[in-house]
Formats: structure tokens, sequence, C-alpha cells
């Protein structure tokens, strides 16, 4: 094939491409920027670049207007070079740090009588060897063992070559004194097999932090807490932005673009990098070395566990929608690719199915939902919306895939719960005229998904737009207009912003956002009636996802998210993922919990439920089509 010659019209040196080569994969092989949150599948437009020399075919240019197409933008992901080109990359959107105290708590309650020794499979033991002589020429390696039987009623211990390697410089480095980390089954099984984590010359405080680290990798975002295994203090909490956002924002984009070329290696290398700043952040705040942790939990979705690993994950995606793998052996730090000891123990907690994953095994658990006799519905608000039913008996599962619109995705001014966000909204019902409160007290620059619940409760209560979605435009008012993408209402005019635009929000903005929620709902009132569970027997609904405990009950029940239930009934939880993952890197007894409880979830797949399709469309309706359901919704609108 012919090789062109492509430049850019910034720093950035000319590059050469074979014709037919995606601009998407040239930018990036230039070291360039660029965002693709529909993972490169052309239906989001936020990859539009703009051709001012040459020839390129575009395959789509769906999200660009007639007058885009005439300046000349092309969407990169779906434009191949044909000859030599220049190209204009527009400034790309950058995906802000997030303000981690917004989004940890402040302090999380050890569980009542930890005891590392009884709960913990980490272990440090100090030991003395005796020395070697004429006498006694026993090799390092089991001086080693003998000392670990002896001292500490270790019985067969598995260690790697590099360790053996420098076994013998280790030991007499400490004048055969050391101290050993290990990782064992039990210890309270004389004999039993442990693995031999790290071994230092001396004895190292006893005192000192055992460090473990628990994960929760969110499609969104990615929480880390760094914990003393000694007392079980989580000692620093961090979270970030996972950086595969810039190539998906929901996990069905990311596992199309894993297989384009070398996707599923850079995926891997975002989340990774992801993690790996946030270790250093976290050690960083109490003086301690990332390779000093020696024990890690990690939870997540199906396809964030398989992404993080490079497992393929094309299958999950396809009928019959099967994971490669649901309950991941455990790992060494260094397969993973983490920054840890090498040699650290990495625990992916099981999943139950393709789109129900560890981050759900791990919030049953730390919800309380094993422990409950109450009949109890735990949704996790995310971009999945999985949704278990049940109790301490019986536990069904299943997920529906709602996207990112609550999170700002697909959304035309839509963003995340960072500072500038609208975060709740009201519209007076006389004046139609909206008031807004903005996260930091400062200029709005978007919608963030709890002012984006509440637009649609305002709206719909207010007249503004109809029980369908549709907005009134027969209402003669300057808010309420037709702009570029169809009908819209404007939030906040262009003199109110930080971007000296104005904020609206259009009819794609509400179907979208109508589509996530009917899917949400339909997901938990099939699940109830499949097992002959009436929804409005549930005694209780915990919410758990970072996005869940921002969200106001009134508005979300108007909207027809949540059911129509007493408030008190609702239970906001927050990461309800990162903290099972903390308690399984506790206890080995909490870690057997999850793995059994993920063993007895029925799944259902809604996909092959033709009942799913139904509740779905009965419910694509402010707050459904049958309004029997939400009787205090039925009972404002009657007053």
């Amino acid at each position: 094939m012919a090789e062109h010659i492509i430049t850019f019209d910034n720093d950035t040196p000319p590059v050469t491409a074979q014709t037919g080569t995606l601009l998407s994969e040239v930018i990036q092989g230039a070291a360039m920027t660029l965002n693709q949150p529909c993972g490169g599948q052309g239906r989001c437009g936020r990859c539009a670049v703009r051709v001012t020399g040459g020839t390129v075919r575009s395959r789509s240019t769906l999200r660009l207007s007639a007058e885009d197409v005439a300046a000349g933008y092309v969407l990169a992901c779906q434009a191949v070079v044909e000859s030599d080109a220049a190209i204009s990359i527009p400034p790309q959107e950058k995906i802000e740090r997030l303000l981690t105290t917004d989004l940890v708590s402040a302090e999380v309650e050890v569980p009542a009588g930890y005891d590392p020794r009884k709960a913990q499979n980490v272990r440090r033991v100090t030991l003395t060897l005796p020395p070697p002589t004429m006498d006694d020429q026993t090799d390092d390696w089991n001086r080693l063992l003998t000392a670990l039987r002896q001292q500490a009623d270790f019985g067969t211990v598995q260690a790697s070559l590099e360790q053996i390697q420098g076994l013998g410089g280790v030991l007499r480095e400490g004048d055969w004194q050391v101290t050993a980390t290990l990782d064992a089954e039990r210890w309270d099984c004389p004999g039993c097999p442990a693995r031999l984590i790290d071994l230092k010359p001396g004895h190292t405080a006893s005192e000192m932090p055992l460090w473990g680290i628990a994960v929760d990798i969110g499609t969104t975002t990615v929480t880390l807490w760094l914990v003393d295994l000694l007392t079980g203090k989580v000692m620093a909490q961090v979270a970030e932005y996972n950086g595969q956002i810039a190539r998906g924002e929901d996990v069905i984009s990311r596992v199309i673009y894993a297989g384009k070329n070398n996707g599923a290696a850079e995926l891997r290398d975002l989340v990774l990098t992801t993690i790996n700043t946030l270790l250093d952040t976290a050690c960083k705040r109490v003086q301690a070395q990332p390779a000093d942790v020696v024990k890690v939990v990690i939870s997540g979705n199906s396809v964030m566990m398989h992404l993080l690993l490079n497992i393929r994950a094309d299958s999950i995606r396809l009928s019959p929608f099967v994971t490669a793998i649901n309950d991941i052996p455990t790992l060494a730090g260094r397969e993973v690719g983490l920054n840890t000891h090498p040699a650290a123990t990495v625990d992916c907690l099981p999943g139950v199915a393709s789109y129900v994953g560890a981050d759900i095994t791990a919030g049953v658990l730390s919800s309380g939902l094993i422990d409950t006799e109450a009949v109890t519905l735990f949704i996790d608000m995310g971009t999945n919306g999985e949704t278990v039913l049940g109790n301490r008996d019986w536990l069904v599962t299943c997920a529906c895939s709602a996207g990112p619109a609550f999170e700002g995705g697909g959304v035309l001014d839509g963003m995340r719960a960072t500072k500038g966000a609208i975060e709740e909204v009201w519209i007076n019902g006389t004046t139609f005229e909206p008031t807004f409160r903005v996260i930091g007290g400062v200029k709005p620059r978007g919608l963030c998904g709890s002012a984006l619940i509440a637009l649609l409760a305002e709206m719909s209560l207010t007249g503004v737009m109809d029980k369908g979605g549709h907005i009134n435009t027969h209402r003669d008012h300057p808010r309420i207009r037709t702009g570029e993408h169809g009908p819209e209402y404007v939030v906040a005019w262009a003199n109110e912003t930080a971007h000296n635009r104005d904020i609206v929000i259009t009819n794609v903005d509400i179907d979208n956002l109508i589509r996530a929620k009917a899917a949400i709902y339909a997901g938990f009132s099939v699940l109830a009636e499949r097992v002959g569970v009436p929804l409005e027997t549930a005694e209780q609904v915990l919410i758990g996802g970072s996005f869940g405990k921002y969200i106001n009950v009134e508005k979300a029940v108007e909207i027809g998210l949540l059911p129509d239930m007493p408030w008190e009934n609702f239970h906001f939880l927050g990461n309800t993922s990162v903290r099972g993952a903390y308690l399984a890197l506790l206890d080995r007894e909490a870690r057997a919990r999850i793995q059994a409880s993920a063993a007895r979830m029925t799944y259902i797949e809604l996909s092959a439920d033709n009942t799913f399709y139904d509740a779905f469309t009965s419910a694509l309706f402010l707050p459904h089509t049958d309004l029997s359901r939400f009787p205090s919704v039925q009972a404002a609108i009657v007053s």
C-alpha cells in the first residue's frame, strides 16, 4: 500500500500512514489526545477533526451538520487516509481530576473484633536461623524452611525463582536474622502450605504497618483504599476517573474498542496507569512505598476485570453473553502489572455473569443484604444498572444497560459531578424560570446526573414537557425554543455560564435519559415478577454506587426511576463495591461469604426474557404508563 504524509496544525511532527488507515489511529500514533467516548463507533461525534488539505474518505457523518461537513470536518474514527493530508485537531475535552473528598468517606469503621492472626491470610514473622558450620552444611533454603516450621508453625512453603536467587544474600546481610512475609490459607493450621511474598534482612519492627489495598474498578471511577492489615484501619482513600473513559464511556463501547488493533492492550495500560497513580498518591500520604503493599483485593464489573487482565471480552457482548472467566485465580502483583510488591497476592473477587460482576457480589456482602431477613432490593446505580432481589435465604439478579446518560454521557451539556456542574434544579410552575445549585458555587459548565433527574421531574410536573418526554414548544417562553438539535429548554443563559454558552436540555437528551430510567425500572420490575414477589412488598431498597448517594429520592420517584415507596425505605450506601473489597482484604471469612453468595445467585438474562421489552416500553413515560404504580405522583398531579 502507498504511504502518505500526515501533518498537523500544532507542534506535532508529521507522521506517515498507509492508505486506508483510520485517522483516529494516525492521531493516536502521533501521541496526541483524541477522545472517543463511544469506543470509535461513530456515534458520539466527539472525535471530529478538520481536514485542511489532502483527501480522506469518510464512512459516516453522524453528529456532523451540513455546515460541519462543508467546512471539512470528519469523524476521525470513521475517516480513512487516501492521500497526503493536513489535519486540524480541535481542543479535546479534558477528563478532570476528581475531588476525592467528594467520593470517599472520611473514616471507615474497622469490623468489630478484628484480629489479624485469626482473620488475615498475610502475616509477617521474624526468624533467627542458625548459621551454617562445617558440622551443619544444610542449604540456605532448607535452613529457612526449618526455621519457619520451628518458629512459625509452617509446613510447605512456595517461593519464586527470583526469591531463591536472592536468598543467600538476604540471609547473610541480616546475619541470619530475617523478616518473612507469607500468605497462608490458614494460620491456625500447622503444616498448611504458604507462599513466600517477601524476605528482608534483619528483624523488622512488628509494629510497622503491613500494607494492603482494596480497589474498585468502576466503569467511570477507580477507587483505592490503602489499609494497614495489622490494625484493619483505612489509612488513605483516593479516587480518580478511569483512564479508559477516553476510549468509551460504557462497557460495550470499550469491548468494541478492545477488539480493534491494539485496543485491548491500550485499555489495559490506561486502567493500570489509573490504579498505579492512585497507589502512588495513597502511599505518599502515609510515607510508604507502593512496593510495600503485599496484598490486593480487586472488585469491578466483568468487563473491567477482563480488560484489566487483557482477557478477551468480546464474548460478553455477543449471544449467548458469556465471560471468559467469572472466578479468577489468585495472581501476583507482577503478573497484573501493579506497582505493588512483585509477589503481592492479588485477589480478584468473583462475578456471576457477563453483566453481574464482582462489584455486585462485593456489594451484596457490604450492604448487609446476605444477613437480612427483609426482602430487599439492591440497586447499583451505574452504567450497567445491576439489581439483586432477595435476602439471606435467596438471591436473584439481573443487569440492564442503562448507559452513561445519568453520568452525563450522551447528553449535550451533560458532565460528571465535579466543580461547575449544576447538581439541582427547580422550575417555577408559573413563570417556567429555573433556579439551580452548582457544585463548588461557581459559574455552571453543564448538568450532572442529579440535575438531570431533577430536570426531568420539574419539566414534567410544570408542563414544560409532556409525560412522553416531548418539550411543549407551543408554550410562548424564551427558554423553550428550537435549537440546532431540535426542541430544547434553556437552563442557564450564556452570560450565566463559565464557557459563555447556553446550557440546555434537548428532546434528544430527554429521550436518552428516559430510556436509561426505563431500563433500570424495567429490570427490577421483571426480576420481581419472575420470582413472584410483588415489587411493593420489598421492605427496603439499598442503593449502591457513588452516583446513587446524590439522588433526590422524591425526584427519582417522580420520573419513575425508583419504585414508589416511603422515603424511609431507601438507603444510600455509596461505594459498596470498594467496601466489599475492603472486608475481603481483611477477613478470609468475608471473602468466603462473597464466594458463597456469588455461587448461589440466580442470574436472569433480560435479553432472553420477552417480558423485559414490554416492561421497558411501558416505562418510557413519566413516571410510567401505569400511573397506579406511582400513587404519590398521581396524587401530586391531581392536586
